[in-house]
């Protein structure tokens, strides 16, 4: 049995997660264990939730939903982020941020679709008698 298929966000998520890890490695420490540990946190939820789109289509659309409110969450607290001076430099937040805005793009393009293929796939359980 092949097991499934990681879908192209995951990359994009790891990879976010990973910068995330590196940046938080420079906070200063005040802000590495109050604002960095959410950042990290809040990555590893994003990575979380979108293997479990990936893993368990029957819960996807909900699933998305939490995925985009997730990037949601992180962005705003990149902002807090830059806005409080915790990155070492301008670039590291650019970097940051980009991958962020293209994790929640992603993720929000996924929502629409699984929420649109919803009703089709809810139909054709139907006509099938499931």
């Amino acid at each position: 049995m092949n097991a499934p298929r990681k879908p192209a966000i995951w990359a994009d998520a790891m990879q976010l997660a990973t910068e995330i890890e590196v940046a938080v490695r420079g906070f200063p420490r005040y802000h590495k264990y109050t604002l960095g540990t959410d950042l990290r946190r809040q990555a590893a939820t994003i990575c979380r939730r979108v293997a479990q789109a990936a893993r368990f289509p029957e819960q996807r659309v909900e699933t998305l939903k939490g995925l985009v409110m997730a990037v949601e969450d992180l962005k705003i607290s990149i902002q807090l982020a830059k806005e409080v001076k915790a990155f070492a430099n301008f670039a590291q937040f650019q970097r940051v941020v980009e991958l962020a805005v293209l994790v929640g793009k992603q993720s929000g393009g996924w929502w629409k679709q699984a929420r649109s293929a919803a009703p089709r796939e809810a139909a054709n359980a139907a006509g099938r008698g499931v």
